[in-house]
């Protein structure tokens, strides 16, 4: 059932023949297009400098959705219907006449459809073409309407604090704040966004969500792969910029927020800024006592051998980034003060993994024989992120038997087991919400830069200090010594979780 308004709606992609369109972009605007939220009245406009006959590129785009769609290979007739939509124009981005021929482009739909449209320009293009695109828009005036206009700019934004701050100056010098959608994919994420109604929607859990019930929060974000065909980009980048300032803060802010009053965009984002700006700032001199960084070396990944980072395709033979970071963070107010969160993501690690744990404090007594509780253990909450999505929570129980012993079991939710309907892809979740205006999930102005602010004294000190012993960690394994040892001075260990073992026979 179609939820839209009645407008049209036009998305133009500046880098349509690129990877980001082929992989993620038309196989989730195709599966709006199945369930029926993009109306008739609607159009995709290609625009990049690739040679592509119009046949050429539907062509290459429907390898992409039968490859990469939820919904699985296209029906002919339903592609049919879908391509028919879809407009490319092979063109120059610093040329005038490329956004006169969109205008006109605009006016004949509009025309044809007897009513305004909505216009969505998403800059899948490399950061050095956001300034050139942004400016030709504005000189061109066919973003000037702030209402039926929009942008959407991919992460990095920037790659550090000034550099953010110049490119937000940049943006809001074109266009509205309100115009302006920074997304970050993480976001989208169904896992992510039940985070919001698991604290907010349930009375159970926001009383103890404190640092009187709370003893330490741990987020991680583990990938297998190593940098792929990215080492060009991730040898300027590395783990800090590419996953902790957006997707890990991102993370941080909904598991800390406070409860907005409402679920008006700018409301929730006000709570997360909140968040950002309570965290505590480290001197230069203590980063490395709150900050480790790693690389990784050669290694076994299931059962296969796996080269190191220095060894990757473009990557510097002598490079120092970082291949795995890890920090631990304290909010500074009155709900989280003295309670650590660690924040840790890395490459070649021994699986793909993304979860958020929770550690309450222990019982203030026990009040049991010593062994009836041999196997005690403190309550948890794991936030399930991927590949599997739900929530585990680690309570005490008493195991059947005459005798009084104790041992902790799970209550899982798991989204597989009660939702048998597959969730959308974030990207579909974030494109409709551009569609529709709704900004609760993108990042705002003051956001990134809070967050570019928390980190770019981490990112001048390690620029500033060559890493003697890169690489420090062997692929397919949890980093670097140092990541344990920042965790470990305090007492506690990385936690992961999965929310079921499978058996040998692959079921849950």
């Amino acid at each position: 059932m179609e939820i839209t308004s009645d407008n049209g709606k036009i998305l133009i992609i500046f880098g349509a023949g690129g990877d980001l369109t082929w992989r993620k972009l038309i196989p989730a605007i195709y599966n709006l297009f199945l369930d029926e939220f993009l109306g008739e009245d609607f159009q995709i406009v290609g625009v990049d400098a690739k040679t592509f006959s119009e046949d050429k590129f539907k062509k290459h785009l429907l390898e992409g959705v039968n490859k990469f769609s939820r919904s699985g290979k296209s029906k002919p007739n339903d592609w049919k219907k879908f391509s028919a939509k879809i407009s490319y124009f092979k063109a120059d981005f610093t040329s005038q006449k490329t956004y006169k021929d969109l205008s006109d482009l605009f006016d004949k739909l509009e025309k044809n459809w007897g009513k305004n449209s909505q216009k969505v320009f998403y800059f899948a293009v490399p950061p050095s073409f956001i300034k050139v695109i942004a400016g030709q828009l504005g000189k061109s005036k066919i973003t000037k309407d702030r209402e039926f206009s929009r942008i959407v700019v991919e992460k990095p934004f920037g790659h550090d604090l000034e550099s953010a701050k110049k490119l937000n100056n940049m943006l809001t010098g074109i266009f509205y704040e309100d115009q302006i959608y920074r997304i970050d994919h993480f976001l989208g994420k169904e896992t992510v966004q039940n985070i919001l109604a698991f604290r907010f929607a349930n009375a159970l859990f926001e009383p103890i969500w404190n640092r009187k019930y709370i003893d330490h929060v741990q987020i991680t974000v583990a990938e297998d792969i190593g940098v792929e065909h990215r080492g060009g980009y991730y040898d300027h980048a590395g783990a800090l910029r590419d996953m902790i300032q957006n997707h890990l803060m991102q993370l941080l802010c909904l598991i800390a927020m406070e409860p907005p009053l409402s679920f008006e965009p700018n409301e929730v984002r006000n709570k997360k800024v909140d968040v950002l700006h309570a965290i505590r700032r480290y001197k230069r001199e203590e980063i490395y006592d709150f900050a480790v960084r790693g690389q990784y070396g050669p290694g076994w990944i299931y059962g296969k051998k796996v080269k190191g980072y220095r060894q990757e395709q473009d990557v510097d033979n002598r490079s120092g980034t970082e291949t795995f970071a890890a920090l631990k963070i304290f909010i500074d107010n009155w709900r989280w003060h003295g309670i650590p969160f660690y924040l840790r993501t890395g490459k070649r690690l021994p699986e793909k993994s993304s979860a958020i744990t929770i550690q309450f404090k222990p019982v203030p007594h026990r009040s049991f024989p010593s062994e009836a509780v041999e196997n005690w253990s403190p309550n948890r909450l794991v936030i399930s992120i991927q590949p599997q999505k739900g929530i585990r929570l680690r309570i005490q129980a008493k195991r059947p038997g005459l005798t009084m012993l104790l041992n902790p079991v799970d209550m899982i939710f798991n989204y597989s087991d009660t939702y048998k309907i597959q969730p959308p892809d974030a990207y579909e979740t974030l494109l409709l919400d551009v569609m529709l205006g709704d900004a609760t999930l993108f990042m705002r102005a003051d956001q990134v830069e809070a967050a570019w602010d928390i980190i770019t004294p981490v990112i001048e000190v390690w620029k500033n200090t060559t890493p003697a012993d890169f690489p420090n960690y062997a692929g397919g394994s949890w980093g670097p010594e140092e990541a344990e040892a920042l965790i470990a001075k305090d007492g506690n260990n990385w936690i992961m979780l999965p929310l079921a073992k499978k058996n040998n026979a692959g079921k849950e």
